[in-house]
């Protein structure tokens, strides 16, 4: 058995570097992550940037929400690394130079900023990425709206429970998958989050699972290497 599941670097690389961060990113990129995972707001004046809170509290060192500053004030507050909060073309740029795929998250669940999905879609058409983005959200009516700009987008509904019927979810809304916090016993792509236990990594692996998302992309590489080792034995 050829175990096939692809590991995304769950906001980057946070067991070593600023969740979020462009060096997370780009680390994980250059050091055998499959792909890396992270999350999009909108500013005030409509700027996408990256990272995973609404709020600006816990990874900056400034306090308040993303939807009440504009970019240019954004830029004032700094990550633990000293990085200033990247903006969504910067990680564009990067996944640009790398034959690797990414997980883009709406951030649309609590705030649902208004022409979001127009706005991201409208950027990512201007890169020549290696592998379609894959994008998700919690929020249904996020990837109903993206598909409704391109119906073959690879969009995924993002759930924190049991789906009855998860293919027939997928199949009437136009979706490409799941992205659940638990394996579904179902014929549909999904990939998990967020996967740091081995024990789990494994029995999921050994499922074929599309995808996990971790917050150690290089511990999680070595257990796959090592299933795929005993596989062949």
């Amino acid at each position: 058995m050829k175990i096939e599941t692809k590991i995304f670097g769950h906001r980057g690389y946070p067991a070593k570097f600023a969740e979020n961060s462009l060096e997370g990113f780009e680390y994980a990129l250059e050091n055998g992550a499959d792909g890396i995972e992270f999350d999009v707001h909108l500013t005030r004046d409509q700027v996408p940037v990256v990272m995973h809170d609404e709020k600006i509290n816990r990874t900056t060192d400034g306090k308040g929400n993303i939807k009440d500053y504009t970019h240019e004030e954004l830029q004032q507050f700094h990550l633990e690394n000293g990085e200033t909060i990247p903006d969504l073309k910067d990680v564009f740029e990067l996944i640009e130079k790398h034959d690797a795929l990414a997980n883009l998250e709406f951030k649309t669940d609590k705030y649902e900023y208004q022409g979001i999905e127009e706005i991201v879609l409208n950027m990512a058409k201007e890169y020549e990425f290696k592998h379609p983005i894959i994008y998700s959200s919690f929020n249904l009516q996020t990837m109903l709206r993206c598909l409704a700009i391109d119906k073959d987008l690879d969009c995924n509904w993002l759930v924190d429970k049991k789906i009855s019927d998860p293919k027939k979810v997928v199949a009437d809304n136009g979706l490409s998958g799941i992205h659940p916090d638990k394996y579904h016993d179902a014929d549909v792509v999904q990939r998990i989050w967020t996967i740091d236990n081995e024990h789990e990594a494994e029995k999921l692996m050994m499922k074929n699972v599309s995808g996990i998302f971790t917050n150690d992309f290089v511990k999680m590489n070595e257990l796959r290497e090592r299933l795929r080792c005993e596989s062949e034995q």
